[in-house]
């Protein structure tokens, strides 16, 4: 039990520093389990830990009561980590059941196909660095980031930038990572309007306070 919260601590890491590292263990997860998926709940535990610890923070910040800052946890983990995970799980299933596989039934291996769990621990492993900017991060720039000046809109509309496009490669690497899938560069198209979206941000709103606004009120 330990050494899993080891290895997931090592891989929550390593996915903000090398994240193709953590994928190059998983042919040795498939040649030991026979599965791609992970068979423990470490990494998932330990997102939840920090999420209740980052709601915390934030509660302390705008000065919620202890119910305030439950409720915040609850919204952070359910919603934002879990209800998100299951969204974005499912979409990327399906689309490498329609676009990702090869298109001669020959070329693809038997009983090779993304597993839903598989696709789960991928937005696990890309939500973490997200979680970094924006529930760590942003937490200390908070105070800076939300004033009405040009400089901190692009302070904080380019950690929102950062973070989705971690996001957005994380979850390239680990479709990329198995060796039957195609095309899995379609993956990384939400990076063309993401970086639109930015430069047009820049014009003058300021996401940041748009969102902290639209989440505490």
């Amino acid at each position: 039990m330990i050494q899993d919260f080891e290895l997931a601590a090592w891989n929550l890491t390593y996915l903000c520093i090398q994240p193709r590292l953590v994928y190059k263990q998983l042919f040795y997860h498939k040649q030991t389990k026979n599965i791609w998926a992970r068979d423990d709940p470490a990494t998932v535990i330990l997102v939840v830990f920090a999420l209740a610890l980052s709601a915390i923070g934030w509660g302390v910040y705008y000065r919620r009561s202890p119910f305030g800052v439950a409720y915040l946890a609850i919204l952070m983990i359910a919603r934002d980590f879990l209800g998100a995970g299951v969204i974005v799980a499912t979409a990327v299933w399906l689309l490498s059941k329609v676009f990702l596989v090869p298109s001669d039934p020959a070329s693809h291996e038997i009983g090779s196909s993304l597993e839903w769990g598989y696709a789960f621990d991928v937005h696990t492993n890309s939500f973490f660095p997200l979680y970094l900017s924006l529930y760590l991060i942003q937490l200390f720039l908070a105070p800076l980031i939300t004033k009405d000046r040009w400089v901190c809109l692009w302070l904080g509309n380019t950690l929102y930038l950062v973070a989705f496009a971690q996001y957005i490669y994380i979850t390239y690497l680990g479709v990329n990572a198995l060796p039957f899938l195609i095309r899995s560069e379609l993956l990384l198209f939400p990076l063309i309007p993401l970086t639109l979206l930015y430069v047009i941000s820049l014009l003058g709103f300021n996401v940041s306070s748009a969102v902290l606004r639209l989440y505490f009120g």
